[in-house]
This record gives structure tokens, sequence and C-alpha cells, in this order.
């Protein structure tokens, strides 16, 4: 028996857990607040993707209606019936032998999912085994999926399930009509599992974490559920939907399904309603940002004046209860980062609270959870790390900050290499010119192997309008240095902003083209401009030259529809967008016009076809920051003596071997400033905890020799310098 109940309703995602109940378990467990979790959405897809799911699907399938494709999956319903538990199995990382089965193209029932083979063979020569094994077994899951959507439920989406009904849903009607017409087949599965879960925890208060509108249906579906058969039990709904979109909640039956509905920071609001509904004897009916119901009125309640918690306050995130061993990896070949998003086991964690930039235009920056910025410190956050480890027996961690803060990333990297933790991990970035290239490597040491951030509409007049801080140039600059260390960037990319012109996405696209071409960009997606109601366009439409589209505001309330005053049609660009950015992230297609990619006429670009590379061709800054720390990363070097005649002078010189992870080198030095060196590695070792700054190894310097910069600038130690032995950051 626990308090309370903590669900992530279908459908997230298929390879990990959404983190937000895990947060809320952690901190819960500092307050000794009893707490059960379960993703429900995963536990749903397990059963309805086995033996015993398929036979019900195929049962309730009516054959005489059937598409081509669907007659294909029905007459082959044994094979499908016959594989399904192995190929999970393998997806769970549980039968990798299986693969050679797989990819042996015998073995697996193929539907039309498949047909796309014939044009992205090319791209398996850079895949493993496992990896098209996977690839191939995500195609055979798609069309059992378009199969149930066609045939069974029409809602149905392994991240996202009935989401049109939860987008922009500024009125309640829709989604409450299809809440009190008869069930879906989906839903079948999961009250059935919800049930049987209440049963054993018997929670009094069960809270659903909704993060996307396409966890919107499902949550409300379980809420009516526990209403009608366990009306004893009180329901809480918070997470990223409500928090952006139900601000202005008016909607009074909300609340036949939800007795409570907080936003933004989850812990006190849910620390809160503990106390309110499991000690009420003791409560002063106190509420941290809550709608309710009171005397037959929405109410929304904030009369608590106790303050919200610091970060380091809130506990390390707890994944028990979750079935950490159960979720399946799944691979989309098209787009590198989405692969990486859907493929193997993380951590999630945040670096900060709220975005340390905050002022990009299209972003919902009025709202707390990314105005009020707080980040952790670098030792509570690895710490943390060091837990989590220990508990899930994973070492991949994925830090979902709006934007992860430079400084903090270089003090989490160096406490990661200090302790010699093996991680991998990656995270959302700015693309900040602080991520040089010696800070990009020291990343990489750490075990950071790829990031994202917004290039947005790689247009310089749109990048100021936006207010996002960044040039073209400069992205470019850093895209470079990532690239070099051997880090993977992806690249969002925007369409559509208020007053772009035709002319501005042609040359947008060239710039993202070129970017390609020359290796700075391995993935990107292009995405058409939302505005939304909590943005600065959202609040100050005019000065954008936008018209929204005004209606009454009863439920969610965040996309706003509205006419650009450029009349231009944006979404006629979507396509060729997109298919010249799925070529280019293959490597192919550079030299195709991009007229090619449109079937409409567009102007040529404006944008030099040398622009990105001239970008990159800088001169060497032979400038350092006196206060820039100066971090030694190789091992001690094999020293040899010898000594060096040249017109009758002789010198005694020392010739230092270093031997890294990759490979070999030598510097040859003066004797004596040789054994300096070696004897100040130590200073300025990386498992220091004190970095030396650039002035205080000059004066140290300087104490025995003269002409420093001279030193600095000197041959061997630019090798030192070139190959990630010397790091100034």
């Amino acid at each position: 028996m626990k308090d309370l109940l903590l669900i992530t309703p279908p459908f997230t995602q298929l390879n990990t857990p959404y983190p937000a109940t895990a947060y809320l378990k952690g901190f819960l467990n500092t307050k000794e607040i009893s707490s059960f979790q379960m993703d429900l959405g995963i536990e749903v897809i397990l059963q309805l993707f086995s033996k015993e799911g398929l036979t019900q699907i195929f049962n309730s399938c009516n054959s005489t209606d059937l598409s081509e494709n669907s007659q294909r999956i029905f007459a082959l319903r044994e094979e499908y019936i016959k594989t399904i538990d192995d190929v999970i199995a393998f997806l769970k990382n549980k039968k990798p032998t299986l693969a050679r089965q797989i990819c042996s193209m015998n073995f697996l029932p193929e539907a039309s999912r498949f047909n796309q083979l014939d044009y992205m063979e090319f791209a398996f020569g850079n895949m493993g085994l496992q990896d098209k094994a996977k690839h191939l077994a995500t195609l055979y899951l798609e069309d059992l999926s378009d199969f149930i959507v066609e045939n069974i439920d029409e809602n149905f989406g392994f991240s996202r399930y009935a989401e049109r009904l939860g987008r922009s849903a500024n009125s309640f009607d829709e989604l409450y009509n299809k809440l009190n017409a008869s069930s879906t087949f989906v839903d079948g599965f999961t009250l059935e599992i919800l049930a049987k879960r209440i049963q054993e925890v018997q929670p009094k208060l069960i809270c659903f974490s909704v993060p996307f509108p396409g966890n919107l249906y499902a949550a409300f579906k379980c809420a009516q559920f526990i209403k009608q058969n366990f009306p004893s039990i009180k329901t809480a709904m918070g997470g990223g939907f409500p928090n952006t979109e139900l601000r202005d909640l008016k909607d009074k039956r909300v609340f036949e399904f939800f007795d409570f509905i907080t936003l933004d920071d989850g812990e006190l609001p849910i620390e809160l309603l503990w106390e309110n509904v499991c000690h009420s004897e003791q409560s002063e009916e106190s509420f941290k940002r809550t709608f309710l119901l009171e005397n037959g009125e929405v109410t929304y309640k904030n009369n608590s004046e106790r303050n919200d918690y610091k970060q380091a306050e809130t506990g390390t995130p707890d994944y028990s209860d979750l079935l950490l061993d159960q979720y399946i990896s799944v691979i989309e070949m098209a787009n590198p980062m989405h692969s990486l998003w859907s493929d193997g086991r993380w951590n999630k964690l945040t670096m900060a609270h709220g975005c340390y930039w905050g002022k990009c235009t299209f972003c919902d920056i009025s709202l707390d959870y990314i105005k009020i910025y707080e980040p952790i410190a670098a030792k509570i956050l690895v710490d943390r790390m060091e837990e989590m480890i220990a508990a899930t027996g994973e070492n991949g961690f994925h830090f979902v900050d709006e934007a992860a803060p430079p400084a903090l990333m270089r003090e989490v990297a160096l406490e990661i290499i200090r302790r010699k933790l093996v991680v991998t991990w990656w995270t959302n970035i700015r693309f900040e010119k602080s991520f040089t290239r010696d800070l990009c490597f020291l990343l990489k040491l750490s075990g950071c192997i790829a990031v994202s951030g917004g290039l947005e509409v790689a247009s310089d007049r749109l990048l100021k309008l936006i207010n996002k801080g960044v040039s073209v140039s400069q992205v470019a600059k850093v895209t470079r240095n990532f690239t070099e260390a051997g880090i993977m960037v992806h690249s969002y990319l925007m369409y559509g902003y208020p007053t772009q012109t035709v002319q501005e996405t042609v040359d947008s696209l060239e710039m993202v083209r070129q970017m390609f071409e020359m290796g700075i960009l391995q993935s990107g997606f292009w995405h058409q401009f939302a505005m939304t109601a909590h943005s600065p366009v959202g609040m100050n439409p005019d000065e954008f030259g936008v018209i929204p589209n005004q209606k009454e505001i009863t439920f969610a309330h965040n996309d706003v529809e509205f006419t650009d005053k450029t009349g231009i049609d944006h979404s006629q660009f979507s396509y060729g967008l997109k298919k010249s950015l799925f070529n280019y992230m293959h490597g192919i297609c550079f030299e195709n016009p991009l007229q090619e990619w449109f079937d409409f006429k567009i102007p040529k670009t404006t944008v030099h076809l040398d622009y990105i590379h001239d970008c990159l061709v800088e001169e060497e800054s032979f400038s350092t920051s006196p206060s820039a720390k100066i971090i030694w990363t190789g091992n001690i070097p094999l020293v040899a003596f010898f000594t060096k005649n040249k017109k009758g002078n002789v010198w005694e010189m020392a010739e230092l071997t270093f031997h890294e992870k990759t490979n070999t080198f030598s510097i040859n030095m003066e004797k004596e400033k040789a054994e300096w060196l070696l004897d100040t590695i130590a200073e300025f070792s990386i498992s220091s905890k004190n970095a030396m700054t650039f002035n205080q190894l000059k004066a140290k310097y300087e104490l025995n020799f003269e002409d420093f910069e001279l030193f600095w600038f000197s041959k061997p130690i630019q090798t030192l310098r070139e190959n990630g032995i010397i790091l100034t950051l």
C-alpha cells in the first residue's frame, strides 16, 4: 500500500522512461512520502505486441474490407504471431543472436514499410549487424502499427495516442465527447493494466504526468475509469501539457475526471496535495499553483506561503518500480539524432532549471519552467549520476535542459573525468562562442557524444529578430569545433517565421546545404514556425507582423492560429526542405540545384557558394585570457635525453614521447624546460581540483626562464595543444 501512485500515461517513449515521475519519486523520498510509479505506456505496448495481443488484434479485424497492404498483413498473421515475442525480446537486447536471422531477410514478414529499403540500402553500409536488425525490426513494428491504425484503432501511435484531440483544443467538447463514447481497442489493454496496479498499490492519490498532447486522451480516460470504479481515490494531473496549455482553464467538466490540476514545478504542489488528501486533519487547505472545483466553480489556488524547493533539495531521480529491462530500442535510420533518441537506455537529468538565455521570441519564455533559471552544482550533478548508475545499471545520460550552460558543462565534464567515471551523455545547447575547440575536446573526453541546438532560420536578419544571440558564422564555427572533437551535431531548423521571405527560406536552405557539405552538421530537422500564447510573438503579435485568430479559451491554450501579413504560404516548402535534408544527412545530392527539391518556382540563392567555408577560415588567435584555466589531459610521457650540436654549440635536449589512446607522438625540448614541464604537470593536471590559470602558469615559468609567450607558442607546446594534451578553458 502506497499513498501516491505516479503514472505516465500512454504513449511517450519506447526505449527509456520519461523522467517526470522519477523526479517526483526522488523528491517524495526526501519527505518520506510513500509512492509507486509506473509507465503505463510501455506496459500497454508490451501487452499489445505479444502473441496474445496480436491474436486479439487479428481476431478483432473485419477481414472482408481491407486495403491491399492490410490484406497482406492479415494473410501473414500467423507469421507475425509466431515472430512477435522473439522480435520484442531482441529489441529489449535480450536475444542479440536473432540479429543474424532478422538480417537474412527471410525471417520477418514484410509489408509496405519495407518498400523503403530499396532507397535506403546505401545507408546500411554505415550500420553494424545489430543496428541493421533493429531497423528492420522497427519497420516490422511500423507495419503492424499501420494495420492497427487502419483497422482497429485510428488513434494509435507508438509515441502519441489521439494526439489530434490534445492539439490546440481551445474547447473541451471534442475530447469530452470522445471520452464518453465507446472505449477503444487500446483502452481495453490500458484500463485492464491500470485496474490491476491500483488493486496492488491501493493509493489514496493518483497523479498523472502529461508531458505531451499525445498523452492527454489516455490520462483523461484513465481518470474517468478511476472515478467510475475507485471513487474514493483522488486524481491529479501535472506535467508539460498543463504547464503550457491549461493556464487559462475554465471548463468545469474537466473536474469530472481530475480533482486537481497543478502547474509548473511539481514538488511543492504534490507535497501539499498529499497533505490535503492523506492528512486532511492536519492540513490547512493550502495549495500551490493548483486548479480545483470549489463551490461549483473552477478555482485557481496559490495560497501557500511556502517557497518552491531549490534544485539541490529535490533529491536524486528514483527509477525504481519502472520496468527498466523491458523497454525496447528502435532505430529510425533517416535521422541520426532521432535514432539516438529512440535507441538505447538513457537516464534523464537536468543541469539547470530553466534557460540561462531566455530571450528567444518564439519560445514560451514568460513561463516559469523557462524563465526561472537555477543551475545545479557540478558536484551534486555527478553525485546524482553515480547514484543513478548504481540504481539503474545504466551509464547513459540525456541532459534534458532547454539549453545546457557551457560553464556548467565544463565543470561537469571535469568532475566526471576526475572521478574516472565511464559515462555516455548528450544534451541541448545554444551555439555559443564559448564552445571553443578545447572545450569541445574536454566534453568528448568526459563521454559527450552529441549535442543539439537551434540554428533555426539560418538567416542573420531573422536570427536577430528571434533574439537568438548567435550568427550563422558563429554557428558554423561552433559546429566545426564539436565535429572535430568527434561529437555529433543536430540542428533544429525553422521556416515560416513572421516576416520571413521566400528568398530567406531559399537562402536558409543553401546555408544548411553548405554546412552539411562541409561536414560540420550531421543531423537536422525542419519544422514550421508555430506561434504560442506565452511567447513574445504570441503576446505581442503586432510587433512581428502576424494577426492572431482569436478564439474563446475554455480548455487548452498554447498554439495560436494566425495569419502572416506577408501572405506567403510557408507550408508549401515543407516537403522540399525535408526531402533535401534527408539526402544531405546521408551525404548525397549536394550538387543538385535547390530548385530540384521543389515543384514550384523558387528564386536563386543569394548566398555565395563558399560562404560557410569562408566563415571557417580564420586567423589563429595568439591571445589567451589571463584567467583561462590550463588543463593537462595527457599521461606522463616517456623521456629520453640527448645532445644537439650546431656550429660547435652543444645543447642538452629531451625527447618526450606521448602514448595516447589512438596515437603516439614525440616532441623535443631543451632539457631544463622539459624537466620544468614534467615537474609542473601535476599542478595543472586534469585530476587536480584547483586548476591553474594562464597567469599562474606564466608566473611559475618566469621564476626560472624568460619570455613565456615564446615558450607557449613554440612548436612543441603547440603540438601538445593540437593533440589535446594541453587545454585552455
